[in-house]
């Protein structure tokens, strides 16, 4: 690895050194490589680029604030803790950037369908969100399992005209549900574009979906230089396939003084076989169309993840992650069930804010690791989703009745 080129990646064959490609079937090939195609024509057109800005602002509500967590900051005695807030966003998470994005490729390659997957329900309720904005019909496949804890992101979708397809095979998650979205695709190919929630799945996805996330980075250090005069110290998010994470940091992926820490779920202990650690406990391997860490057996069998949090309940990781891992650039840590619990209360309590559980596990982190860090350092983290949709899971696991 050379200096300062990070964010020169993906190569021409979508891979990040050893990981990503275009692992799919025949029939599914030429459809992967036109969306390839229009991809590259659209990303660099004014005409596209000022489509896609105004709908951000005007619809999406961007920029997002940069929230000083003074509180906490205070708290902790360490460094100023900033909050991206991303939760903030329309439909309340970071997942609508890139949904927008990609429904406004679908138009522009004529295609009338829209399917997608989903777990903890963001992706899909933002795939329902502008298939409603633009006219287009809307299957979100969903595991069982997931439409039982995230019942009101399934309401939300159902409002919004989508159709669910409830997944019961295998774990009936997130894992299951893309399973069951690239089988309809492969039946069709013709009329149907598949919007990719999480920057996994085969090229040219890993690097779109970061591309349209991009803007969260982009914002930061636009907003940090402004109120504080200079970039951030430390960047953090969490990660499941790893798309809220790469949009914090891919601006700073070639600023080498910025540290980055990406927080994977650890469920009930890395040490256990209930957790969703794709890099602290798997191996590379291929799932869905790249080559990425999974969680695997000895004999590559796709093993099953654990998380309270069905947006970090993936056995796998975006493979621009594993590189970014293998390459010692980002810091890749772990939070546990009861730990992202603790936080998710801590936030609520000292600075009325609710967010959802998957960032509720960075900032579990955070607060064990802020004490290194002196006053005069800045910290970053996203706050990518709210918590609305983890209110039933949460009070069971509190026991508080609603």
């Amino acid at each position: 690895m050379l200096k300062n080129t990070f964010k020169n990646y993906p190569n021409d064959k979508g891979y990040f050194g050893q990981f990503g490609g275009r692992y799919v079937s025949e029939t599914l090939m030429p459809l992967i490589l036109e969306v390839e195609k229009e991809y590259e024509k659209i990303k660099s057109n004014k005409d596209f680029i000022k489509e896609f800005n105004h709908y951000l602002k005007t619809y999406v509500g961007r920029p997002s604030p940069l929230f000083f967590a003074e509180r906490i900051s205070n708290d902790l005695g360490g460094p100023k803790i900033y909050f991206k807030r991303d939760e903030l966003n329309h439909t309340g998470a970071h997942k609508i950037n890139n949904c927008m994005g990609q429904i406004l490729l679908a138009k522009k390659m004529g295609k009338s369908r829209i399917i997608a997957e989903t777990g903890a329900g963001q992706h899909g309720v933002a795939t329902a969100t502008v298939c409603a904005l633009f006219g287009l019909p809307c299957i979100v496949y969903m595991g069982e399992k997931d439409i039982q804890r995230q019942s009101p992101n399934v309401f939300r979708m159902k409002l919004l005209g989508a159709e669910i397809r409830s997944v019961s095979t295998g774990s009936k998650s997130l894992k299951d549900a893309m399973n069951e979205a690239l089988r309809d695709w492969v039946t069709n190919v013709e009329d149907t574009f598949y919007i990719i929630g999480t920057a996994a799945g085969p090229h040219p996805y890993p690097t779109m979906v970061r591309d349209f996330q991009s803007v969260i980075g982009k914002e930061v250090r636009e907003q940090l230089e402004e109120v504080e005069g200079k970039t951030p110290d430390l960047l953090m998010a969490c990660i499941g396939g790893g798309s809220n994470a790469l949009g914090l940091f891919h601006e700073f992926l070639d600023d080498l003084d910025v540290e980055m820490i990406a927080v994977e779920a650890a469920g009930h202990g890395i040490n256990t076989d209930m957790h969703a650690a794709s890099l602290a406990g798997g191996k590379p391997g291929v799932l869905h169309g790249n080559k990425t860490y999974l969680l695997q057996s000895n004999t590559g069998q796709i093993q099953e993840a654990h998380s309270i949090s069905a947006g970090l309940d993936y056995p796998g990781i975006g493979p621009e992650h594993s590189f970014l891992f293998e390459e010692k650039r980002v810091t890749y840590m772990s939070a546990t069930d009861k730990e992202a619990l603790e936080a998710f209360q801590y936030c609520c309590k000292l600075e009325g804010i609710i967010p959802a559980l998957e960032p509720a596990h960075a900032l579990a982190v955070l607060k064990k690791i802020a004490i290194n860090y002196s006053k005069d350092k800045i910290i970053v983290m996203n706050m990518c989703g709210r918590g609305d949709k983890d209110i039933f899971t949460i009070a069971n696991e509190l026991k508080i009745k609603i």
